[in-house]
């Protein structure tokens, strides 16, 4: 115990100060988890659909930073999200620190907030979840009476 406080003075003393979570903050591009509203990983990226579902709600981004893995190895979208936030006047950072791994589940863009906003879903697949597709709604089937049953049997 008087070790770590020893420790603790002594780099207070050198103004160094601890990280707060920092394997928090290395999945999340040097940001914490409390502060994402949009996620994609790596493999997301290299997804045509999810791409162009990102760019469609850039709008939704208003407000917000977005940060960049500048280690993902796709240029056109890279080049897009770039493109669409300096047309929309949404800051931007590309990470090229030892945060911005290039692994399939590891962080590639990420729309973050300076706040606390606690979002439980950040995954853009569950945060813009595709359209159920519309079934027609089947007629209710007209019951039957106790007495129709009873002389014409069932069916």
């Amino acid at each position: 115990m008087s070790d770590d406080l020893s420790k603790r003075v002594e780099q207070a003393a050198q103004g160094i100060t601890p990280q707060t979570k920092p394997d928090e903050r290395r999945r999340y591009l040097g940001s914490l988890r409390e502060r994402v509203y949009v996620r994609m990983n790596n493999a997301e990226v290299k997804d045509s659909k999810l791409t162009s579902l990102f760019l469609q709600h850039i709008d939704d981004f208003k407000g917000y930073t977005i940060l960049i893995n500048g280690n993902i190895t796709d240029d056109g979208f890279l080049g897009d999200v770039e493109a669409a936030c300096s047309k929309k006047n949404i800051p931007f950072t590309l990470v090229n620190n030892e945060t911005a791994k290039t692994g399939p589940e590891d962080s590639a863009v990420l729309v973050v907030s300076k706040n606390a906003i606690n979002r439980q879903r950040i995954e853009i697949g569950q945060v813009y979840a595709p359209e159920l597709p519309k079934t027609e709604l089947e007629a209710p089937k007209k019951k039957e009476s106790f007495w129709h049953k009873l002389f014409h049997g069932e069916k």
